[in-house]
């Protein structure tokens, strides 16, 4: 009796907890009902193209908890303060074509007199809840008091470390559109975005953004959820066309076929973003290893790779540089360019960056 009871209280206060507006809010009402129209969604749910276990064959959910909360020598983060350099991006000219990396998947371009956040997350944490997936030490340079004004604000999508309820509600004076996947859009208006500001799509569609700016929306091999239901709003990927420049944003996703037709039919691509990060061989569908990382952006036919998902957060059990490294020995061996600043680093790009391995000076 005492266990039922206390289960049961454990149970009201968690439920409680999670009406807290940070939790987002399911879709509902004529947003569902288009959802329910997309050929993405099936049995209550958006699905990927190919079949994707959330766990490697053969791997429990037992054996992942037991591994992450047992092995956490396995998940090394720096000691010292994570270097860094900061400029002030409210004194931009309009003319440069530059991008600051905020750190994991964080960052800011301005691309022919346009100003673009991807998935921003500033807030220091990755979790709802309070004191747990802290950033690194010296990973939070900028505040969104700092940041100048967002003609796009892209969202991956919605799981806490790409969609930060105290970033986004800080952000929201200063943004003129929202792009996200199809659902992502009933947690902007719950936390008050205007719906006309929201641009919410399905995979493969195109929105002409303004003149010379083109959104094609693109397949990812991921999943979504803020709450206990998995997979009710749409993870993204993006190429983003503009009169000088054509930028893939990758979101988070296991390798797949889809790299390749997204390179075929829209490729080369100046820059390609894609996550190096957080992977394990327990999950290996839903994140790519930093060996297929290079892959996808040869696939993409990439003309420079910016690794992101990164040196920000600890979310799985490999040391904190572990990506970078790798990822670099590949790009390396495949001859493709790969672009590394610092957290916080200008970077300007029309120049041909000589990045160095930052990294490497940390303890």
């Amino acid at each position: 009796m005492v266990i039922t009871v206390f289960i049961a209280g454990v149970a009201v206060i968690a439920g409680g907890y999670m009406q807290l507006p940070k939790f987002g809010k399911s879709p509902s009402g004529k947003r569902l009902e288009r959802i329910r129209q997309s050929p993405n969604y099936k049995d209550g749910s958006f699905q990927n193209r190919t079949e994707t276990p959330s766990l490697t064959e053969g791997v429990s959910y037992y054996t992942v908890f037991k591994e992450f909360f047992f092995q956490k020598s396995k998940r090394v983060e720096p000691d010292s303060v994570l270097p860094s350099k900061k400029v002030d991006l409210m004194k931009l000219n309009p003319s440069d074509d530059v991008l600051v990396w905020f750190g994991h998947s964080s960052y800011f371009m301005q691309l022919d007199g346009k100003r673009i956040l991807v998935d921003p997350v500033l807030s220091g944490s990755a979790s709802p809840i309070p004191y747990t997936t802290k950033s690194f030490k010296g990973s939070d340079v900028y505040k969104v008091e700092e940041l100048p004004e967002i003609d796009y604000l892209f969202i991956s999508h919605d799981h806490y470390d790409h969609l930060d309820y105290e970033t986004i509600i800080a952000l929201k004076p200063k943004v003129k559109k929202v792009i996200v996947g199809l659902g992502v859009g009933e947690h902007l208006e719950y936390w008050g975005y205007n719906p006309a500001d929201i641009i919410e799509e399905d995979w493969n569609e195109q929105v002409i953004l303004a003149d010379g700016f083109v959104l094609n929306t693109t397949p990812a091999r991921h999943f979504s959820g803020r709450g206990l239901k998995r997979d009710g709003t749409l993870w993204m990927s993006y190429v983003l066309s503009t009169p000088n420049h054509k930028i893939y944003i990758g979101g988070d996703s296991g390798y797949d076929k889809h790299f390749a037709e997204i390179g075929e039919k829209f490729g080369p691509f100046d820059l390609v973003f894609l996550e190096n990060g957080q992977y394990d061989k327990n999950w290996k569908y839903i994140h790519m290893q930093p060996e297929e990382v290079v892959q996808a952006a040869v696939d993409l036919k990439a003309k420079r790779l910016f690794p992101v998902h990164w040196s920000k957060f600890a979310l799985a059990l490999h040391a904190w540089d572990e990506p970078i490294i790798r990822v670099v020995r590949e790009s390396k061996k495949r001859n493709l360019p790969l672009l590394h600043p610092m957290i916080g680093e200008w970077v300007y790009l029309n120049d041909s960056l000589q990045s160095y391995n930052w990294w490497e000076k940390v303890k």
